[in-house]
């Protein structure tokens, strides 16, 4: 591992999901320079739990100055809405460092307010003309389409600074231009309700009714984004920004993404950190990996084999902190469900813990020491800084 200049290193920015504030605490605690996030309504990620504008105060506590905060107002705004956008960028104002967007009575009332924004990838900047017509309409940055080459990018980075996604969900349609949802459910995946229909598994019938069984059903569901094998290569196309996907996800998920990219910023990684790198990504949520357009037109392989997640780990809830002495740093969990055995790894996941990621050595019960605890127990165990009430969960192999 060969650590870069530190000059270019600060040119990185390193920018995660917040879905909520597990996950917002986990990302700034893992060593994101920035975190985006949508408020409970106009986000692209409506089933994320999302924010609050009351909650603004405290992501700017928890984000510091050194954490960037950007707000995604990036849905497709009716007339009827237009007073209420504006009311919401008023109320923003100041508490966030831009505005994530595309619709141009969002990018308007920007500018009208003077409020930085740059352009979501939902506006398909794929050239360098599009780049320069929001640039010149006050852009500081252009979020670019998914559907561009390395070389692509280059070009247009010579123009404006530009954000590319560097890991996490693909949508099968252009940069999340799709319809599917909308039309069999009347959810429009447009205004951030996506049902996710593509990741369904499909058999094929004529009119007859005979049906062609598949050897894999998951025709439209795209793998995961995943560049960590080639993120040299991005880091000399110009991007500014390298955005990690994901804000339906969580805590566990944006800790580690965050902390492998982190690594793989600062560092030119070798090929045997890479190999170490994608099997920790594999861990968590994931669809199978593929390198999406940037080296060349995704084929048949760059389909997922699996309805769900493929990661080789899977979380499972077993019980919460009922107490926490920090002078001792030793806590107690209440079982109330599955179990607990010495050796086995737990996650601690809390709003204001973040996530924390721990070995289990030592379990007593009444003051007894016990290789294994199970449901209705109430353990205790060395802790680091947890805080009552946080989720507890025990990290199990998928098979």
């Amino acid at each position: 591992m060969k650590k870069i200049n530190p000059k270019q290193k600060n040119n990185f920015e390193l920018l995660a999901p917040a879905g909520d504030f597990p996950m917002l605490v986990a990302a700034v605690k893992a060593g994101a320079n920035a975190v985006y996030f949508g408020l409970k309504e106009f986000s692209m990620r409506d089933n994320a739990k999302n924010f609050s504008i009351e909650d603004l105060s405290k992501i700017n506590e928890i984000c510091g100055k050194k954490v960037k905060k950007y707000l995604t107002l990036n849905v497709i705004i009716y007339e009827e809405e237009v007073k209420k956008i504006e009311e919401i960028l008023k109320k923003v104002k100041g508490k966030v460092d831009a505005i994530i967007c595309w619709d141009l009575s969002v990018i308007n009332l920007c500018r009208k307010l003077k409020i930085p924004f740059h352009v979501s990838t939902q506006a398909s900047v794929s050239n360098s003309e599009s780049a320069k017509f929001y640039k010149s309409l006050g852009a500081e940055r252009v979020v670019l389409a998914r559907e561009l080459s390395l070389e692509q990018i280059k070009e247009i980075s010579k123009f404006v600074s530009v954000e590319c996604f560097i890991h996490g969900a693909m949508c099968v349609a252009v940069s999340g231009r799709c319809f599917m949802s909308q039309e069999l459910f009347k959810r429009s995946a447009n205004r951030g309700m996506c049902t996710q229909v593509c990741r369904r598994s499909y058999t094929i019938k004529d009119d007859e009714g005979r049906e062609l069984k598949l050897n894999r059903n998951t025709v439209m569901s795209a793998k995961d984004l995943c560049t960590l094998p080639f993120i040299n290569k991005l880091k000399e196309a110009g991007i500014i920004s390298f955005k990690i996907e994901g804000r339906n996800r969580d805590a566990r998920y944006v800790d580690t993404v965050v902390r492998i990219y982190r690594k793989a910023l600062d560092n030119t990684l070798s090929k045997k950190e890479i190999e170490e790198g994608i099997k920790e990504l594999e861990k968590v949520y994931n669809r199978g990996f593929s390198s999406g357009f940037y080296l060349g037109i995704p084929t048949n392989d760059d389909f997922s084999e699996v309805e769900n997640s493929s990661a080789t780990t899977k979380k499972q809830f077993i019980g919460k902190i009922t107490h926490f002495y920090p002078k001792s740093e030793v806590g107690t969990i209440f079982l109330s469900t599955g179990e607990i055995s010495v050796g086995d790894e737990i996650n601690i996941i809390g709003i204001t813990t973040g996530i924390e990621k721990i070995k289990v050595e030592r379990i007593e019960i009444n003051k007894k020491s016990v290789n294994k605890a199970i449901k209705g127990n109430e353990i205790g165990i060395k802790l680091p800084r947890v805080r009552v009430n946080d989720d507890v969960y025990v990290i199990k192999n998928s098979n």
